[in-house]
């Protein structure tokens, strides 16, 4: 019969199992292991404010509101300034904001919550889906006679193209060749172009390059959200409220807010800061003319407006691999995915990605492979995904010391008093590795 661990022990030492037991009784127990304490919390409220209110005081600014969370709980909130100079509205957490390309990631997690149903291989021909760019030709520079030339695509646009911004397509209002001029008189992102007539008459326009060679920021996101669609044969927006926003509880996010909507007073003004410093309001007219109407095209790379508070939750639900609260939008895997660099290594023209920092792109993110190079860049922990838009409001996602951050301002030209900056090297400001310096 085999003995049991107590009784082989007791032989070893010679003793009857009574008195091993004993013995083995009285002997005190080891002291227990501290638990090592965990890392001291990174945000720090009072540097936060003192940068924004900064900014606002100094009249840099006319107002901002910021948002962090770290390790899933509220780390920072401060509003400062204002949302409406000319009605002497606050900033506040109430404040729904003009989110411009902030609307891209989240038509990107659209698009993969299909990719996770297995929609679609991210190197399926676009063609595929939609056969309209079955025909594309590429811009080859101009003759000797002063004409376009246009030679066949070397490899099909891919759906990792379009994720990427490398599938081709020009960069419309700035092209100064003629793909550019053939584009504006297209006009595919008209508002009265539903997705699909968006689609057909982008395929229309010849490709500024051959897809997969440059990084150039253009109407792709618009594709991927023909794309959603057209797979799951729900209108674009519908798709959005029920496997975004609902589940999410984004309860402001959207692509209308009509003049008689209860919460149209929240809605931020949008300002223009001219060269001397100072600020013109955009008319209403102006500012608001997509989101106040219903038109036909709901885009993906413009066009939702949502509450600081809202879009955190989106960058919560990231930063939780996929997941916030009971509500799985994707797979932990398939947010790694987005947010892995998956810029082509022949790609070296870059249009002005560079100008975001050490940064490579995933999809609908650029992603920050290094730490900033010196004291001239934005601070931002490796591995850390982000984006912003036309209007300088920011987010970004940092898996490594579990935050998520968003600033909301209403502000253009984008960025030209380095607000993101400032915000960022103060929310790093204990992060030796991240900090800028």
């Amino acid at each position: 019969m085999r003995l049991s661990n107590l009784a082989a022990l007791a032989i070893g030492t010679g003793l009857s199992l009574g008195a091993f037991a004993a013995a083995q009784a009285a002997t005190p127990a080891a002291p227990p292991v501290a638990a090592p304490l965990p890392a001291p919390l990174l945000v720090e409220p009072a540097a936060i404010d003192g940068a924004l209110k900064g900014m606002v005081d100094s009249k840099q600014i006319l107002g901002v509101s910021a948002l962090v969370f770290e390790r899933g709980k509220e780390a920072y909130f401060g509003s400062f300034g204002v949302a409406d100079r000319e009605n002497d509205k606050p900033m506040t957490r109430a404040t729904i904001v003009q989110i411009f390309s902030m609307t891209k990631p989240i038509v990107g997690v659209a698009l993969m919550k299909l990719y996770e149903r297995g929609k679609f291989q991210l190197d399926d021909p676009l063609a595929m889906y939609l056969p309209e760019f079955a025909n594309v030709k590429v811009y080859a520079g101009q003759d000797a006679n002063g004409s376009p030339k246009f030679e066949a695509p070397k490899r099909p646009i891919s759906i990792r193209d379009i994720l990427r911004h490398t599938a081709g397509f020009t960069a419309g209002g700035g092209d100064t060749t003629p793909v550019g001029a053939i584009y504006r008189e297209i006009d595919p992102r008209n508002y009265k172009n539903p997705l699909p007539e968006l689609a057909a008459k982008l395929a229309q326009v010849p490709l500024a390059y051959q897809p997969g060679t440059r990084w150039l920021y253009a109407d792709s996101v618009d594709v991927q959200a023909c794309l959603v669609q057209k797979l799951s044969g729900v209108p674009f927006d519908e798709y959005l409220k029920l496997h975004i926003f609902k589940p999410l509880g984004m309860t402001t996010a959207r692509y209308t807010i009509l003049p008689t909507d209860p919460d149209r007073p929240q809605l931020a003004a949008l300002y223009t800061r001219n060269d001397d410093g100072t600020f013109a309001r955009q008319s209403d007219e102006e500012a608001y003319t997509f989101n106040n109407a219903a038109w036909p095209l709901k885009p993906g790379s413009f066009g939702l407006v949502a509450t600081i508070d809202d879009y955190m939750k989106f960058a919560r639900m990231l930063l939780g691999g996929g997941k916030l609260e009971r509500a799985r939008i994707l797979r932990p895997e398939t947010v790694k995915l987005m947010s892995t660099d998956a810029m082509p290594k022949e790609v070296t023209d870059k249009s002005w990605l560079p100008n975001k920092g050490q940064v490579g792109f995933g999809i609908d993110f650029a992603v920050r492979i290094a730490p900033p190079k010196d004291a001239s860049e934005s601070s931002g922990a490796v591995g850390e995904f982000f984006w912003d838009g036309a209007a300088s409001t920011l987010f970004w996602v940092d898996p490594k010391n579990d935050i998520a951050a968003v600033l909301f301002t209403q502000m253009r030209p984008f960025d030209k008093v380095h607000l993101h900056k400032t915000f960022r090297d103060a929310v790093y400001r204990n992060d030796p590795i991240a900090l800028a310096h």
